[in-house]
């Protein structure tokens, strides 16, 4: 209660040092141009006679309007904030946004950040905008202390905020409620605007410190969660912390999430990110986005996917374990997704907490059974793992499922060209791209082409399909319409589904046959994933015992697998259901400089057409 009355103070004394300080900038701006109210033309300068005393206290009480302000952001971090006072009452900031509009919480969320023009938020310093006003980052300061305020309340267990939901067996926020604590704007929105926030606590097996260093380091940020992070970047550093941590930093970002199908639109966002210890071993770090939603903008101009305040909670357990509370919350624009995906991303299993968290304890149990001394390996002579070989593996695996993902949601990470190709059906999408001396991927004109079908089969019979070996000849082209042989396998999980596969093709026995089938796939409760490439088995040798796989050319396909049990229409399907994603890449030709052709676009769909007839052919669903 004291932070929440300490906050409102805050931002009343916001609005009215801003009003006072506009009062004072129309002040001199009357001196510097007197007007004479007899004709109302220019006056001259003896007929003026400003009032000196009255301006001299305008400025000390914004002096003291702004001390108040410094002085609840000091007491919030334990530290000085800066010494603003001095920079901002001795000049007025130039070109300053921050009367243009006002944060969508109103005046009990976070307030007065910047909108930008088509309602994205500033750019990166390459693009020209640099923060270079304390004031403005004191006011993104406190856009992060009411972000994590507004995280806190969400996190509280039996909080009224949320409620359980009889229908989908999971917890909904209670809007009315939310609306009563943090007052969004109550204009009349777009039907297709759709809410969509998910809460989920688990224990994973990484400390405090070391995940909210992950999360203030966009490159550790970005490989801790692949397949969800393809971009990431510090904007700018706003706030550091004094001792050596990072309680209190501020960072402004930006990233780009995805989700590996070609019908969910990647996700650009432009965030703060604010990190907080509050006692021994429990932190916070959370996301707000600078994309602001007026109510003006819902006249067409409404962003298509706004993040409202996210993050995690962390708090330090026993024997290495911390306990995770991961809440994400946003809004977005359901004109933008396929009708195919819009009941996965209302479920909340798209870009929700479940995958975030899913994603996290995923590769912390890698990390943790890759650096054991007590590995399953099942290793034949062909295809034995050292100790760093499997560690290279682990790497070169995970490189291989990003560049399958950034193919399947054409992510900016890679420069794709979106074809217009007539004759092809509305849900296939190709693209292509040049690859010039890029890590890990060969050199010449790539080809990617992927769609997205449902499949009245359950999740886990059609991935534990499409990764047995024994199947493989019933779809890829690849088995000669035999089942491969497994020549060896190195599990990332406790319960194999997380596993890393080297497969060899039949009536080829490794002595007469340099091809092999590298595969990676595993499973959550969020989706499943299958990533193979051919490989040259003497290319790989070295990588086994534990040299660099970033020499390694890899143009991998594969399967994202989502749950498709809840229909387009709202019903359930109980005999279970999913939506699969199916994504080819193919070297066209080693030349970069080369045209592509009709025949090579229909030689890549036919193959994507008749993998998918065959797998459906494979389950009766001819």
């Amino acid at each position: 209660m004291k932070s929440q009355i300490e906050r409102h103070e805050s931002v009343a004394l916001k609005q009215e040092y801003d009003k006072l300080r506009l009062e004072n900038i129309a002040m001199k701006d009357l001196m510097r141009k007197p007007i004479c109210q007899n004709c109302g033309g220019p006056a001259i300068l003896g007929d003026s006679s400003p009032d000196d005393k009255q301006l001299r206290i305008e400025n000390a009480r914004l002096k003291d309007e702004l001390i108040r302000v410094t002085t609840l952001a000091e007491k919030v971090l334990g530290r000085p904030v800066s010494n603003l006072i001095s920079q901002i009452t001795s000049s007025t900031p130039r070109n300053s946004n921050l009367d243009r509009s006002v944060w969508r919480h109103g005046s009990n969320g976070p307030t007065g950040l910047f909108t930008f023009e088509n309602g994205s938020s500033s750019t990166s310093p390459m693009n020209g905008f640099i923060l270079t006003s304390e004031y403005e980052k004191t006011i993104f300061m406190q856009a992060g202390i009411a972000a994590m305020d507004e995280l806190l309340a969400l996190a509280q267990a039996e909080s009224p905020l949320w409620f359980q939901s009889l229908d989908e067996g999971r917890e909904l926020l209670n809007y009315e409620e939310y609306s009563k604590r943090f007052s969004p704007f109550s204009a009349v929105r777009p039907s297709s605007i759709v809410n969509d926030a998910t809460r989920v606590a688990s224990s994973v097996f990484i400390s405090s410190s070391e995940l909210v260093d992950i999360m203030m380091f966009p490159r550790k940020w970005k490989d801790m969660f692949p397949c969800l992070v393809s971009k990431a970047a510090t904007i700018e550093i706003l706030f550091n912390s004094n001792n050596g941590t990072r309680d209190g930093e501020l960072q402004l970002m930006n990233a780009e999430i995805v989700f590996p199908s070609p019908f969910i639109p990647v996700r650009h966002e432009k965030f703060l990110r604010f990190s907080k210890q509050h006692s021994e071993g429990m932190w916070t770090v959370v996301d707000v986005s600078l994309d602001t939603i007026r109510e003006s903008s819902y006249s067409g101009s409404f962003v298509k996917w706004k993040r409202l305040p996210s993050g995690c909670i962390i708090q330090d357990v026993a024997n290495g374990y911390s306990v995770v509370t991961w809440i994400e919350h946003g809004e977005y624009d359901e004109n933008y997704v396929h009708p195919l995906y819009q009941p996965l991303l209302r479920s909340g299993l798209a870009f929700g907490a479940q995958r975030w968290l899913g994603t996290l304890q995923r590769e912390c149990e890698c990390a943790a059974i890759l650096i054991s001394s007590r590995v399953r390996l099942e290793d034949t002579e062909v295809g034995a793992f050292t100790p760093e070989g499997k560690k290279s593996m682990a790497r070169l695996m995970k490189r291989v499922s990003n560049s399958l993902c950034t193919a399947l949601s054409a992510s900016t990470s890679r420069r794709w060209e979106k074809l217009q190709v007539g004759g092809l059906s509305v849900d296939v999408s190709i693209i292509s791209r040049v690859s010039i001396s890029e890590p890990g991927e060969p050199s010449g004109l790539v080809l990617s082409a992927s769609t997205s079908v449902w499949m009245p089969v359950p999740r886990q019979h059609l991935f534990d399909f499409l990764r047995d070996e024994k199947h493989r000849g019933k779809w890829d082209i690849l088995s000669n319409g035999g089942p491969m042989e497994v020549i060896s396998c190195l599990s990332k999980s406790h319960d194999g589904t997380n596993l890393v596969s080297l497969l060899c093709p039949p009536a080829a026995a490794p002595r007469d046959s340099n091809m092999l089938i590298l595969q990676d796939s595993w499973s959550d409760q969020t989706g499943s994933f299958i990533v193979y490439a051919p490989v040259d088995s003497s290319s790989l040798e070295p990588i086994l015992k534990g040299a660099d796989s970033n020499y390694l050319a890899l143009l991998p396909s594969g399967f994202a697998i989502a749950d498709g049990s809840i229909l387009p229409d709202g019903a359930l399907d109980f005999g279970g259901a999913s939506v699969l994603t199916m994504g080819f890449q193919i070297l066209v030709n080693s030349l970069p400089t080369t045209k592509l052709n009709v025949e090579s676009i229909e030689t890549v769909n036919n193959l994507m057409s008749c993998t998918i007839q065959k797998i459906r052919a494979s389950f009766g669903l001819e």
